[in-house]
């Protein structure tokens, strides 16, 4: 799945400038980013600690499963982009607030 092109002069539309929006931008995917890295940690710690080799191969097959299911997820940045064009993103610049 790749990435689609933005048009880049919307971004400053819901920041300041284009710099700002970057910022906000990758805060918010790192956030995205570490939220769906503790789901899938979490979702593989279940299948730690099997050594029987019938359910092993059972547990590898659906730990493939969960691995891909995260891989099909929208990449971090992605979810960001989509978020600040639909003004769900609140940030403020504390350099501003007085």
């Amino acid at each position: 799945m790749g990435m689609r092109t933005i048009d880049v002069d919307l971004l400053p539309r819901h920041c300041d400038n284009i710099y700002e929006a970057v910022v906000v931008l990758s805060k918010r995917a790192r956030q995205v980013s570490a939220k769906q890295k503790a789901e899938l940690d979490e979702k593989l710690a279940y299948y730690e600690g099997f050594t029987s080799d019938m359910e092993n191969l059972r547990m590898q097959e659906e730990q493939a499963r969960v691995s891909l299911d995260y891989e099909t997820k929208a990449k971090p940045p992605e979810v960001a982009i989509e978020e600040l064009l639909a003004n769900e993103i609140y940030f403020r610049n504390p350099n501003e607030e007085g």
